[in-house]
């Protein structure tokens, strides 16, 4: 009989993509794996492609703030923990691998009722809440960074897993996509959802200028399409909610990218050593995980940053052009990061948790503690 894992996680896109690769390298080893997400549709819908079974649970949001709202989500964590007992016990999984986010808290609790091992992700230097409360109930919490500071039974640095299109984007199909000829340097701006209203009409106000020296592919986020738009290749301005395919062509293209600074983000423009500029998302609009995250590329030499109080049409003008004459710079600075296999990593902890062995095994990473 053949190994089973049980993988969780969601609430957002970032608590999903980065499972996917250790989905794919389980089903190439021949394990079963089955996912457990909400049922928003959001989660289901990223785990369709890899053909595997679906179960959803309810979760109340895990809030951080006084909300009404509140009292009626904390009936739906122990319902969504009754949901996911039943589950795992039909499932009988050897581990469970959770990525964090309300979604995923749940089913961490059933798991350790159950005793079945969990090995958790964390992909910002802090943890978030999901993460925080599943501490006491894991195995193993794999990070991102390596000075991440938490409490946990044992902790180990393995990075983030980068999806292999996007490692292996191609420059060509990338400004094809956008309709872009080369003959002018390509910026991406990444809006995104959370907090891209702000970062998105600071680069409505700056394009004439920008399109002076750049080709400019704008990622708004679902339903920010500016109308009246001059949305033409031509123009040097092209506008898409989001791009579902090709993003690592995208990527591959970009001589310059500006973008929030959610972790998986920043990661993938680390391990792809792209010049970038990052406008955090201010603690009033988040927990401060991106001022956290954009301040470790900073110290380190990976990214300018431009705090969202400071982000103007001129600043945003200014920063894209000094970031793209010093791209040299930059991008032998990005060249001394060095990503681990994560995928390989983390699929060696969840081996080790389900008591497996695992022949010519990888190095199992930094253990923090």
């Amino acid at each position: 009989m053949p190994p089973k894992a049980v993988v969780t996680g969601g609430g957002s896109a970032g608590h999903v993509v980065p499972a996917l690769p250790v989905i794919e390298a389980l089903l190439a080893k021949g394990w079963e794996v089955s996912y457990v997400g909400s049922d928003s549709g959001l989660e289901e819908r990223l785990v369709a492609p890899l053909g595997i079974p679906y179960h959803s649970v309810r979760s109340g949001k895990l809030r951080r703030y006084f909300s009404v709202a509140n009292a009626v989500d904390a009936f739906r964590v122990p319902l969504g923990a009754l949901q996911a007992l039943r589950v795992l016990r039909r499932r009988r999984p050897d581990v469970v691998f959770s990525k964090g986010g309300f979604v995923a808290f749940p089913t961490v609790v059933a798991a350790w009722l159950l005793r079945i091992p969990v090995v958790a992700h964390e992909s910002d230097r802090s943890p978030g809440l999901a993460n925080r409360l599943s501490l006491p109930f894991l195995k193993t919490l794999c990070v991102t960074f390596s000075d991440t500071q938490v409490s946990s039974a044992q902790v180990v640095w393995t990075g983030t897993p980068v999806r292999a299109a996007l490692i292996q984007g191609n420059r060509d199909k990338g400004l094809a996509a956008a309709g872009f000829s080369g003959a002018k340097p390509f910026m991406v701006v990444v809006g995104g959802s959370l907090g891209a209203r702000r970062l998105n009409a600071v680069t409505d106000a700056a394009r004439p200028a920008l399109t002076e020296t750049f080709d400019v592919l704008h990622v708004r986020g679902a339903g920010n399409l500016a109308a009246d738009s001059a949305d033409e290749p031509a123009g040097g301005y092209i506008q898409r909610e989001f791009v579902a395919d090709g993003w690592g062509d995208i990527l591959a293209a970009a001589d310059v990218v500006v973008s929030r600074a959610g972790a998986n983000a920043l990661y993938e423009l680390l391990c792809l050593g792209k010049p970038n500029l990052l406008v955090p998302l201010p603690a009033t609009a988040s927990r401060g995980d991106q001022i956290e995250n954009a301040a470790y590329a900073q110290r380190n030499g990976y990214s300018l940053v431009l705090q969202d109080a400071d982000l103007d049409a001129a600043g945003l003008v200014a920063a894209a052009h000094a970031l793209y004459r010093d791209r040299a710079d930059w991008q032998r600075a990005l060249a001394g990061f060095r990503p681990p296999d994560s995928v390989a990593l983390i699929v060696a902890q969840l081996l080790a948790a389900a008591g497996l062995e695992q022949t010519g095994k990888p190095s199992p990473g930094t253990t923090l503690r």
